[in-house]
């Protein structure tokens, strides 16, 4: 019995799916963010957090824009003694793995939303 069951099933199924399916795709795609947000090297680096926020000044005057930070290598963040310190040796592994991110588009910098006074 539940042999002759099981293709009646699944065509039902598949006749919902079929006539629901615009709603389905609807409910669950991902929005997109609505602030577009032109991003610098100081809020890439405080996207990034975990203290590496502190090279901003630095990165900002020896690269200038953003486009130049994500092309750099680690051999020339080591001059600018980015990551330098022994406790902190992890800051240059942190950049270039969010600049490899940004420029592959899988990881943007969070962005604060407009407060609304009310």
């Amino acid at each position: 019995m539940a042999w002759r069951q099981t293709p009646l099933l699944n065509r039902n199924i598949l006749s919902l799916l079929s006539s629901n399916s615009n709603t389905f795709i609807a409910r669950f795609s991902s929005k997109a963010n609505p602030y577009h947000v032109k991003v610098g090297i100081p809020e890439f680096l405080n996207g990034i957090g975990n203290g590496v926020e502190t090279y901003a000044e630095k990165l900002e005057s020896e690269f200038g824009d953003l486009q130049n930070l994500l092309v750099a290598r680690s051999l020339k963040l080591k001059k600018l003694n980015v990551g330098g310190d022994p406790k902190v040796c992890k800051h240059r592994k942190l950049i270039l793995k969010y600049a490899h991110k940004y420029r592959l588009g899988l990881w943007k910098p969070r962005v604060e939303p407009p407060k609304s006074n009310k």
